[in-house]
């Protein structure tokens, strides 16, 4: 497949220095003010080597990537609200063109996925979004295989940042403050660590499941959402002596996306450490599942994408 890749961050630097090893060629790629194309194929070293050295991909406008020769758009621009913008329009002029689009980022598939749908039917191409939830773990794929109709309830531990913070909360008796402090000079929290502490992340990633379970009809604004800034450290002692710990739990179940701290065994099959995420579904008739693993990551999350890639079927088949 021929692969334009919009989005230089971790996530499309790696899709675009992985895709070769999945047989694809990487022939635009854009940031968010240049891009470089090539329809013979990019030299990938040579891009991101000017992405770290100059703080571009190439020496075109960025639209120029939406209109070079691809099959697959690769949408990877960081994740926005309400109108879901770029992400979305990007994904809708590449269905305009009949090319697939496989989404890293979320807002298009959290905040607009009965739009995004109703283009898809219109478009030869079509729309997977494995990346979305969890990073490398075959969350949706899973459902898929499954049967959405047949998958009860979804629940698990979403977000690697709030996990590694409630992890050391509870393993060192240390206070969130102390600890989301830690985590920023480790680079596992951003410096402005709203998006995960406050579980809006973990939330957008349920409310692209309940969309794929219920069949859309769901955004943020229909989640209930709490984060961990007010977790105290006295709670997760007091959870340690009754062996149990604390996590933030997101689930799908019932028609309800909820996000919050929720008391789990201590050594549960919840009570993943770190910044592993989890993923645990009730299905009809193979019981419970879980799929657990790295949540996030360039090299993690591109392998969610190139997998998508590797599941559509070429143009001229569809």
């Amino acid at each position: 497949m021929r692969l334009a890749v919009v989005g230089a961050g971790a996530v499309g630097r790696a899709v675009a220095d992985l895709a070769s090893e999945y047989d694809h060629v990487v022939t635009a790629m854009a940031d968010s003010s240049s891009a470089a194309v090539d329809p013979d194929g990019l030299d990938v070293e040579a891009v991101l080597r000017e992405k770290s050295e100059e703080d571009r991909v190439g020496t075109l406008d960025a639209d120029a990537a939406l209109d070079a020769e691809y099959d697959v758009l690769v949408e990877a621009t960081p994740t926005t609200l309400d109108d879901a913008e770029p992400g979305y329009g990007h994904a809708v002029a590449a269905l305009d063109r009949d090319r697939h689009v496989v989404l890293a980022n979320k807002g298009p598939v959290a905040e607009r996925y009965d739009d995004l749908r109703a283009r898809e039917r219109e478009s030869a191409g079509q729309v997977l979004f494995e990346a979305t939830v969890a990073g490398a773990i075959p969350a949706l794929s899973t459902v898929d295989d499954l049967g959405p109709d047949h998958v009860t309830a979804v629940r698990g531990v979403l977000n690697g940042t709030a996990n590694f913070i409630l992890t050391r909360m509870a393993a060192e008796g240390l206070d969130y403050e102390h600890v989301l402090a830690e985590a920023q000079d480790l680079g596992v929290a951003e410096a402005d660590p709203a998006f995960d502490v406050d579980g809006t992340d973990a939330a957008l990633k349920c409310v692209i499941l309940a969309n794929v379970l219920y069949d859309g009809g769901y955004t943020l604004d229909d989640a209930g959402v709490q984060g961990i800034r007010d977790v105290p450290g006295e709670a997760l002692e007091l959870a340690a002596e009754d062996g149990r710990t604390i996590r933030l739990i997101g689930s799908v179940e019932d028609g309800a996306v909820r996000v919050g701290p929720r008391l789990v065994p201590e050594h549960g099959t919840l009570a993943v450490t770190g910044t592993r995420n989890i993923v645990q579904l009730e299905t009809e008739h193979a019981g419970r599942l879980n799929i657990s693993g790295r949540g996030a990551g360039g090299p993690e999350t591109a392998t969610a994408v190139l997998g998508d890639v590797g599941r559509l079927p070429p143009l001229d088949e569809v």
